[in-house]
């Protein structure tokens, strides 16, 4: 099973790649994990990106492809995977379908997880953690038990994303609509779109994600 999970940032991907991973022993496939990952490891792929990055220029379609090839090549061929953050483009997509057909693999679904921008800005905007040993909290969904004191381990040093405020939310979701949606209408052609609402209970979009791939 290969799937595409999209979403804009806060709409709870990482979480739902994390679940897929446990339950049905995927592999998440994260364009900037890669990317650091091929650079620690000094690849041959991964200096080529190093170079590119040290110069403050994005790095290329064609070396997001090798990464993603290159990883594809790893990994067991009953091993599914989960693309996070590509494509991003039609012509990445296109890009992605020529290498899973390399490793004898094909798409099987582009799960969105949709969002409510009002919603989205406040699940955002309200989270925050614990500056000792990270465990994470929300003002509204999941405070401490003990107002300023953490539960986990007792400190009272909290921290929050200096990007986690309104306009920078909706900044990320204006940019996630340019990118996404010109890759979308490919997909739909092909039958394999699904859109999930990302705001229900993690345990309940976990469940529909699972009904899809079912």
């Amino acid at each position: 099973m290969n799937i595409i999970l999209l979403g804009p940032p806060g709409a709870g991907k990482g979480t739902q790649s994390a679940g897929l991973v446990e339950r049905h022993g995927m592999l998440q496939l994260s364009t900037g994990d890669m990317l650091r990952a091929a650079v620690k490891a000094q690849t041959p792929v991964g200096q080529k990106a190093k170079a590119v990055m040290d110069r403050g220029e994005l790095v290329s379609d064609e070396i997001v492809s090798e990464l993603i090839d290159a990883n594809l090549a790893q990994m067991d061929a009953e091993t599914g995977a989960i693309f996070d953050g590509y494509p991003r483009t039609e012509a990445q997509a296109d890009q992605l379908d020529e290498i899973l057909a390399k490793h004898g693999r094909s798409l099987d679904h582009v799960i969105e997880l949709g969002v409510d921008v009002d919603a989205l800005v406040e699940r955002i905007t309200g989270r925050f953690s614990c500056g000792n040993c990270g465990a994470l909290y929300h003002d509204a969904a999941n405070p401490p038990s003990k107002e300023g004191v953490c539960d986990s381990c007792g400190s009272t040093d909290f921290k929050r994303r200096p990007d986690d405020n309104e306009e920078t939310v909706r900044t990320r979701m204006d940019e996630y609509r340019a990118k996404t949606a010109p890759i979308l209408p490919g997909y739909e052609a092909r039958g394999i779109v699904t859109r999930i609402d990302g705001m229900a209970d993690i345990g309940e979009v976990a469940a529909s994600i699972d009904a899809v791939l079912a």
